[in-house]
């Protein structure tokens, strides 16, 4: 199974003992590239870093919702700048969370805008947080949208149907977790088998939302392929045939060149 990771935290301290390590045993599962994302400059720059010592790594750069009360405009600035980089090959992590309660939401809207609209003028697509905030994350797409279809994923998606299918009509791909595969997932399940095969893709949010079996233990972007075997039972789909659909897609959205 070829397979992409396109959402991880590789820059986080729980991976610097070996780091090597859990990209090795990626690759012996099929994970062909890894994307990591920043939450804040430092780790946007770490990411940034990693993803030149690492061929199969590449980095996405922007200031999570949960962080923008930490950021600058300064720190904006820099932002802007490191996405140029040619290991750069997404925007975020970005958008609106409301579980937490501990940022404005105004001020997440205000950061998550900055985002869209450095998506757009860069070219590189916007990974999108969203939880507890499908309402405020529409509003959002929707004003954005009006100057042309967007580019970019929502991450780790566990919301509804009817905000899924929304997405996609407004451009974007839909990425799964292994928050697919809990038992409590009966629902997403049944959202990830009706959206369009063509705006799929898959993810880990390593080292966080470990699948099912592995539950409680660090995730890892090898662990995406266990994910990957569930949404292909939900297609009703051979393994092969899914990794080939998802890293299709990934390739396409983020301009990833495999060998």
């Amino acid at each position: 199974m070829r397979l992409v990771d396109t959402h991880a935290h590789l820059d986080e301290e729980s991976f610097d003992a070996d780091r090597p390590e859990v990209l090795h045993r990626a690759s012996q599962q099929g994970v062909l590239a890894v994307i990591t994302l920043g939450t804040l400059l430092s780790t946007s720059r770490r990411g940034v870093e990693l993803s030149h010592r690492h061929p199969e790594l590449h980095a996405a750069v922007g200031v999570h919702p949960n962080y923008v009360t930490q950021a600058s405009d300064t720190d904006w600035e820099a932002i802007v700048q490191l996405a140029g980089d040619s290991r750069v090959v997404g925007i975020g992590e970005t958008g609106l969370d409301l579980y937490w309660k501990t940022v404005p939401l105004e001020l997440q809207r205000a950061w998550f805008r900055r985002h869209l609209e450095l998506s757009r003028d860069s070219g590189k697509p916007v990974c999108i947080h969203c939880r507890d905030a499908e309402g405020p994350v529409l509003e959002e797409l929707r004003t954005a949208s009006q100057r042309g279809l967007l580019r970019g994923v929502m991450h780790s998606f566990a919301g509804s149907l009817e905000t899924a299918q929304e997405c996609v009509a407004l451009g974007l791909h839909v990425s799964f977790s292994g928050i697919l595969t809990y038992k409590k997932s009966a629902a997403l399940r049944e959202v990830a088998r009706q959206l369009p095969g063509d705006r799929l893709l898959v993810e880990t949010d390593a080292p966080y939302l470990s699948p099912q079996t592995v539950r409680g233990k660090r995730n890892e972007p090898a662990h995406v392929r266990m994910t990957a075997e569930t949404l292909a039972e939900v297609r009703g789909l051979d393994p092969e045939e899914l990794g080939e659909l998802t890293t299709a897609n990934a390739c396409r959205l983020f301009g990833l060149r495999l060998s």
